[in-house]
């Protein structure tokens, strides 16, 4: 998952379900066919492979990436797929790497009534540029806080009215107003929106001239993930795409803070923390300057390069220009040569899993007995730890238009841990997919379940979510939790111990002993979905309360040319 999500911060196996139904309400699992292609051996060998140290983590831009991305390719040929991309296996994406040179005198400088607070690189906060400049100097910028950085018309809430953050350094807090208060009626209550991801906070910064903004981690629970993961998704080389493809504003200074540290911070412009963050979660807050100023110099080298996603497919018989498209990402976190034990980000789970359920599908794709009747894409993207730069890449320069494409589904970190009654739909309530996948979950007995963790905002935090944006109905679909053997305690304890020793550490490594039994299940029903889908005529739409249904709509029905006959 992307880099600072559990999901890239990415995302998702660690996803936790719904209190556990009556035993006498729960299905029956009856055994389950699957498509000779999709099988215990092949899964595991393509995730042993994916994850050995000759990838070496997987890290765009080395010779690890190549190296898997060529593997990739040489699977697709070898059960018949064609390239993808007009001829080609892959679509080069533009990249800008920025590689933080002086880490050990990283100093976040703070000056308030005439005291020096130095917050320090790594352990108390994590700071970088993301304008890909050589050299960043932050000198005496006024400070304020702006409670969660929102502003949200759509909520009547907005936390940089009446201050101009013009060249001021903001601070700012993880998630929204209704995970701290957990009422229902502000925002979507406990459910992150995406206002409260990180991504959201510092491109608002930027937009309002802001020229640092630091977001604290005021809780693992509000952020979704520990500060060490944090910690491990900076090291190395941090990627973009260039301002060519996305113009938006960037911050000079983007980084987090320990909530110790925020409190220091706080307690030397003479401030109490844990009253303004419980302060900043009501309606009607108002931004509040700090009589402190922030210093910091950051100096980096900066890179261009080219990674690449991988794209292969089976061509439509009937309708070739209408696309299904599976996605899961294949970049991970590389190698650190400074750790101690293992170096390598192997990532077996993520997404070594999500890699290894697709070559599967395509497998069994390609050895049905007549072709799928619209074209069906295997979208591997790049980047997806970096902030979904490969996916975002694509949804603005589509191998086949957004109107023709049908949907996206897409996985990623998907947990190994047996059978289960359930399948997982992140973020559920987006779109008629969920109901598609229902009905193919209750051929095996089984149901679909949302994850308990919304405040989480896992659905924000997977390539899905950039089809998504551009308004095609998209979905993230993982594991279930509620097994045959244990029910959703096991599950559950399962998917804990997962994030808190394996998520994003070189401890994500392949199990031997893995059971496979249940995530076979799981890649047979999205080979199903995807089949139903590539039907002509089917075109599942979103909800009718979702954000991109009018994005859809208007895709689908564009305006009329102007007549050049016209009389004028």
């Amino acid at each position: 998952m992307t880099t600072v999500l559990l999901l890239a911060l990415g995302t998702c196996a660690s996803s936790l379900m719904a209190a556990t139904p009556p035993a006498s309400a729960k299905p029956h699992v009856p055994d389950v066919v699957l498509a000779p292609q999709i099988n215990a051996a092949d899964f595991a060998q393509f995730d042993k492979t994916l994850s050995s140290d000759e990838f070496g983590g997987r890290k765009p831009g080395t010779v690890g990436a190549q190296r898997v991305t060529d593997w990739l390719v040489e699977q697709f040929e070898r059960m018949g797929l064609q390239p993808g991309n007009q001829g080609s296996w892959f679509q080069a994406v533009p990249a800008d790497s920025t590689q933080l040179l002086n880490t050990a005198k990283v100093t976040l400088d703070i000056a308030s009534h005439g005291q020096q607070v130095k917050l320090a690189y790594h352990t108390d906060m994590i700071a970088e540029t993301l304008q890909a400049k050589a050299q960043v100097d932050l000198k005496s910028s006024p400070i304020v806080f702006l409670g969660y950085g929102i502003d949200a018309p759509n909520w009547h809430w907005n936390d940089y009215q009446g201050v101009d953050v013009k060249g001021k350094t903001v601070i700012v807090l993880v998630n929204d107003p209704g995970f701290a208060t957990g009422d229902p009626t502000l925002f979507n209550g406990r459910a992150m929106t995406y206002y409260g991801r990180w991504t959201y906070k510092y491109a608002e910064a930027a937009l309002q001239g802001a020229a640092a903004c630091f977001i604290v981690h005021t809780s693992d629970a509000a952020a979704g993930y520990p500060f060490s993961v944090l910690q491990n998704s900076g090291n190395g080389p941090q990627l973009s795409l260039p301002a060519s493809v996305d113009p938006a504003p960037r911050l000079p200074v983007a980084g987090w803070l320990t909530r110790d540290a925020a409190t220091r911070l706080f307690t030397a412009a003479g401030l109490d923390f844990d009253q303004l963050e419980k302060a900043a979660a009501k309606p009607g807050f108002k931004p509040v300057p700090l009589d402190a100023t922030a210093s910091l110099s950051l100096h980096s080298k900066i890179g261009h390069f080219q990674s690449k996603n991988v794209v292969a497919m089976i061509e439509g018989s009937y309708k070739p220009d209408e696309v299904v498209i599976y996605t899961a990402h294949w970049d991970h976190l590389g190698t650190d040569l400074t750790r101690k034990g293992h170096q390598v980000f192997s990532g077996a789970i993520d997404n070594g899993t999500g890699l290894s359920m697709l070559l599967e599908i395509a497998d069994a794709f390609a050895h049905q007995p007549e072709p799928p009747q619209r074209t069906v894409l295997f979208f591997m993207p790049t980047m997806e730890e970096s902030g979904l730069l490969g996916s975002q890449y694509y949804a603005a320069m589509p191998v086949f238009p957004l109107n023709r494409t049908v949907a996206d589904i897409a996985v990623d970190a998907l947990p190994i841990i047996g059978r289960a009654r359930d399948m997982t739909v992140i973020g559920k309530g987006q779109s008629e997919l969920e109901d598609l996948l229902a009905g193919e979950l209750k051929k095996q007995g089984r149901v679909i379940s949302p994850e308990t963790t919304p405040e989480n905002g896992f659905y924000f935090r997977s390539d899905h979510f950039s089809f998504a944006r551009a308004g095609v109905p998209a979905m993230l679909a993982s594991s279930g939790l509620d097994l045959l053997k244990g029910g959703r305690a096991a599950g559950q304890k399962a998917a804990d111990d997962y994030t808190a020793h394996r998520y994003h550490t070189p401890n994500d490594v392949f199990n031997p002993d893995w059971d496979y039994s249940g995530i076979l299940e799981d890649t047979q029903a999205l080979y199903e979905l995807g089949q139903y889908l590539s039907h002509p005529g089917i075109w599942p739409q979103w909800y009718a309360d979702n954000p991109f249904r009018a994005k859809r709509e208007a895709m689908m029905n564009p305006p009329a040319k102007p007549d050049a006959n016209a009389v004028k």
